[in-house]
Parts: C-alpha cells; structure tokens; sequence
C-alpha cells in the first residue's frame, strides 16, 4: 500500500531532498510530498512505470541497479548530489519495488 509502506519511507529518507527548494526538487523536480506527485516524475518524465518495477527509474535508483553516481539517496562519495543519505534497507527496497509491481496505485 502506498499510505502505508511507501510513502512513509519517502518522508523518512528522500522528502529532506525532494521537497521544496531542496536540492533533489530544484536539479530534478521530482517532489514526494504525495501520491500525484511521485506519478509526476521529473523534468525528464515519469519515473513510475505501473506494473514494472524494472522498467520504473525510481526503483533502479533506489535499488542500487544505476551507476554510483545516480543513487538514491546519495550516499557514496562518488554521487553527483552534494547531500548524503543513508542507502535505503532491502525490506524498503522490497516495499518500493512491491507497490510499483502491483499497478502503483494510491491506496
């Protein structure tokens, strides 16, 4: 469920970046704030492919399945982002690749 299960490990970890005039909203314009706009994506597109989890950008970042560069959150040295983070758990991981596999719906 995306109240449940995702949307609070976007607060927890990715809103700190990915909100307001913070460095994730302004380089990408990506929010997380809610549900319509995780399904926005960012000035590049969507990043939520419904049903596909290997085909969502979100996930593949979050997961670790992009160069270190790109991770989310950042949390090498070798990231682009100047913010450091803390790498999201499996079971977050999991939750992540879970909601998007099965339709990415609001509920």
């Amino acid at each position: 469920r995306f109240a449940d299960d995702v949307q609070p490990i976007f607060a927890k970890s990715c809103i700190s970046c990915h909100s307001g005039t913070r460095e994730g909203a302004t380089a990408s314009a990506y929010v997380l704030l809610d549900y319509d706009s995780v399904m926005k994506g960012t000035s590049f597109g969507p990043v939520v492919v419904p049903g596909s989890r290997m085909s969502s950008s979100l996930y593949l970042v979050v997961a670790g399945k992009t160069s270190p560069e790109i991770r989310m959150p950042p949390h090498n040295d070798e990231s682009f982002a100047e913010g450091r983070g803390v790498m999201l758990s499996a079971n977050q991981v999991e939750s992540i690749g879970h909601w998007i596999d099965q339709g990415a719906k609001n509920n």
